[in-house]
């Protein structure tokens, strides 16, 4: 009875240490893969926000699905222009004399490939609905609208997807307290996101650590 009572007390100190091991390696663990998840995500995210930002460019207004702004990707081209000064004499019939009028002159240089300017020899904008470690085949949900501010109309987006879905496979624990995160050094909320369907921003809600040298 004592030999299997010290076999007991002794699985018990084995499962008591690995789980102060686990309470200290856990977190550490699920940071590293949160964040490099994460970074994918927001790369996917700014390929995204590039692609809109050409789009309203080009068309005034965002795109409001994926195959929509793929497309445009794939055809569109950015005109090239340069504007100068001009002047020239005119005769004014008021003073009846000729007088130097001054205008402005846009003069269109070409055309760029909005591909090639955004992706270069990538095509990876074909794949940027997807989600990053989905399990399920998630996309992003994307939606663009026209909202009122300061007496205007301004064409807005916004492009996101819940942390639940990048981090499906980590524990729950870690995984609610990650959903309330309120810190400028941490991505808040319960979700990943760029732009915003009620204020004029194309800005996203992760912290300059995810950005690199030259970001917007």
């Amino acid at each position: 009875m004592k030999s299997i009572f010290q076999i007991v007390l002794w699985i018990i100190c084995i499962f008591l240490g690995y789980m102060i091991y686990r309470s200290v390696t856990g977190p550490i663990e699920f940071d590293k893969i949160k964040k490099e998840r994460f970074a994918e995500v927001i790369d996917r995210l700014k390929d995204i926000r590039n692609a809109q930002d050409a789009f309203k460019t080009v068309n005034g207004r965002y795109a409001n699905n994926f195959e929509s702004l793929v497309a445009f990707v794939d055809t569109a081209n950015y005109t090239i222009t340069q504007q100068r000064d001009s002047s020239f004499m005119e005769y004014d019939k008021v003073y009846q004399i000729d007088m130097l009028k001054e205008v402005k002159i846009i003069d269109t240089l070409g055309f760029v490939s909005v591909k090639d300017s955004l992706f270069k020899d990538s095509d990876r904008y074909k794949s940027m609905m997807n989600v990053p470690y989905a399990a399920n085949n998630e996309k992003f949900t994307m939606k663009a609208d026209i909202i009122e501010k300061s007496g205007y109309r301004a064409p807005v987006y916004e492009a996101k997807v819940a942390k639940n879905i990048v981090l499906h496979d980590q524990p729950k624990d870690l995984l609610s307290r990650e959903n309330a995160q309120v810190s400028v050094e941490e991505v808040n909320g319960s979700e990943i996101k760029v732009g915003s369907l009620t204020e004029v921003s194309t800005s996203g809600n992760w912290p300059p650590i995810y950005d690199k040298k030259g970001d917007q």
